[in-house]
């Protein structure tokens, strides 16, 4: 399944389909026929044809019939059906097999643990076809009398389905902003001055309001809600009008201030309460002092109430003035400060684009050094490296390092691998593999159903050993979509201080992980942070974009961050810490 591949997306104006969505369209038809008794066949012909696109460079919607039918996979029947998806911008086929299918069964598919084949058996058998009845017979012990269920499954369908309602009109960082800005640019026609505001200038990782702030409207108000917002339901007050995106339910608010109010609304509107209700040397809450006077900037408000300035992303009530205090002289990370791009996948195991491309790409951004860690032997579903390719990587990025060095070229490619975490806590190749690399990721991928304590012992036996390098996403969260397996933070972060492990921020806006809350413990331990995109293409390096606005919200300095070392400092870490 493509990283990108969701069954529920932000429909936006008509635009020319990505290959996200082509893939995506594919996917979701392969589940469908399963769920609704197709032929095998068939369904084998879309996962493979989804499965090999994955896989291809360039713009699928620019290729031909020929193109197509060239590719790994692709035959004519699915070039057909491909080149007429990106003609009308959907598929007949698809579009036939959701109208059989219920809201409440489609919506299935977020739960993990079940797929087509035992959604079927839920709907076909219970006569289940929405979340609520699901949770009822989850509750009641009628799904662990279905064959083939049982109680542990039951249990996981379970969590996942509480976790799944818990996350209900949320949209993730990403595609949060995406939104955002396309509602802003409409109401850019009819309010002189509109400003976004609320969680996303937080730079919440995930978002359940879209809030806009904006001067009164000399226009009617009627005029706003029947030819702007017919995509919404209303729910207005006189000066704050609400509804709802259509597509997703996520609420949106268009707050409008007179204008000598509009610096001080725009910050009460741009912080959390827990932020607001600080107080100062006076006992005057910050939430006071920014509703009682006129200020012309922001900086003021900070000024009058005693603090230096704090940035938005950091208004959340999470020790950020304590923080500001200790910390204000130092830089915050930002892209800039980034030197390297390390945890990227390439066409060895799962990426999309080859090592060489990559490393150009990576060179092309302004990077010094670009270190790849694609997967290991045990991530088959991922085409993980069998020893004997680990040491044809290594070849290639041989000739490559000595290429750039023959051209007086100051860049460098480093020999690294997302090794698994094993359920034991070992890592996935003998210590006679692991010390050819430069550096190791060490990331749990399987048997996620796992209590505090297995959790955690887990990963202190990777951290213990010698050749880890960076604990990769430590809770194996997914925003929205799986909780993550729970772990005792403290505990782990203990054990990276000790062992001198960093700590990764996956910067993937679907991971996010490590926690920007915990960040600030990292820095009191002396533990550094890697920004790591987790690449699987070019593109995936701008990823690192949303790493650095969740470090920056949990405060940490450009000197804590690994890959803002430079070429020269991390060679030289590396060599500490993993002598040949």
């Amino acid at each position: 399944m493509s990283k990108s591949s969701e069954i529920w997306v932000i429909i936006t104006p008509k635009q020319e389909m990505t290959n996200s969505d082509i893939i995506d369209s594919l996917e979701l038809t392969a589940k469908l026929l399963e769920l609704h008794d197709s032929d095998d066949f068939l369904i084998k012909t879309y996962n493979n044809a989804a499965f090999n696109l994955d896989k291809f460079t360039g713009e699928i919607a620019n290729l031909s019939f020929s193109d197509l039918n060239q590719i790994q996979g692709v035959g004519k029947m699915m070039a057909t059906k491909i080149l007429e998806m990106v003609k009308v911008g959907a598929s007949k086929e698809l579009d036939e097999l959701l109208s059989k299918t219920p809201e409440g069964v489609l919506q299935m598919f977020k739960i993990k643990g079940i797929g087509a084949k035992k959604i079927k058996i839920i709907w076909k058998e219970l006569g289940i076809d929405n979340l609520n009845d699901l949770q009822i017979a989850c509750e009641n012990g009628s799904i662990a009398k279905i064959k083939g269920f049982g109680e542990k499954t039951q249990a996981s369908i379970l969590e996942s389905l509480i976790f799944v309602q818990s996350q209900a009109g949320k949209l993730r960082m990403d595609k949060a902003e995406v939104l955002a800005n396309i509602i802003l640019e409409e109401l850019k026609r009819e309010f002189q001055s509109i400003e976004i505001t609320g969680q996303i200038t937080r730079k919440s990782e995930t978002v359940d309001s879209i809030q806009f702030i904006a001067p009164f409207l000399k226009t009617p108000r009627q005029t706003i809600e029947n030819q702007l917002f017919t995509k919404y339901q209303a729910d207005s007050s006189p000066f704050i009008w609400r509804g709802k995106f259509a597509d997703n339910q996520i609420n949106v608010e268009v707050i409008q201030v007179s204008e000598n109010q509009f610096v001080n609304k725009k910050f009460l509107y741009s912080a959390a309460e827990n932020h607001l209700k600080q107080r100062n040397q006076n006992g005057q809450t910050l939430m006071a002092l920014a509703s009682t006077s006129v200020f012309n900037d922001e900086t003021q408000i900070y000024e009058k109430f005693g603090s230096p300035y704090i940035l938005p992303e950091m208004r959340e009530g999470w020790g950020e003035f304590e923080w500001v205090k200790n910390h204000q002289n130092e830089e915050l990370v930002t892209w800039d400060s980034l030197k390297g791009i390390l945890h990227n996948h390439s066409t060895y195991s799962d990426g999309r684009h080859t090592l060489e491309q990559m490393v150009n790409h990576c060179r092309e951004l302004g990077f010094e050094y670009f270190g790849i860690a694609d997967h290991s032997q045990s991530a088959a579903y991922a085409n993980g490296l069998l020893t004997s390719r680990v040491y044809q990587q290594h070849e290639e990025i041989d000739k490559i390092n000595n290429k750039f060095k023959e051209l007086g070229i100051n860049f460098k490619v480093l020999k690294g691998i997302e090794s698994d975490i094993l359920g034991d806590g070992s890592l996935d190749y003998p210590d006679e593999v692991l010390s050819t690399f430069d550096y190791v990721v060490a990331s749990v991928h399987s048997n996620l159903n796992m209590n505090i304590t297995k959790a955690t012992d887990r990963l202190l036996r990777a951290i213990e050993n010698p050749y880890t390098t960076i604990l990769g996403h430590p809770t194996g969260r997914l925003l929205l979509s799986r909780q993550g397996y729970p772990i005792d933070y403290k505990t782990i972060i203990d054990a990276c201080s000790e062992k001198n492990v960093v700590i990764e921020i996956n910067a993937s806006p679907y991971r996010l992980d490590l926690d920007w809350r915990w960040i600030q413990y990292c820095i009191e331990k002396n533990v550094m942070l890697s920004i790591n995109p987790d690449a699987h293409e070019m593109d995936g390096f701008l990823d690192m974009h949303y790493g650095v606005a969740v470090a920056r919200k949990g405060g940490l300095t450009t000197k804590m961050t690994f890959n803002a070392l430079s070429l020269s400092e991390i060679d030289n870490y590396l060599a500490k810490k993993h002598p040949k």
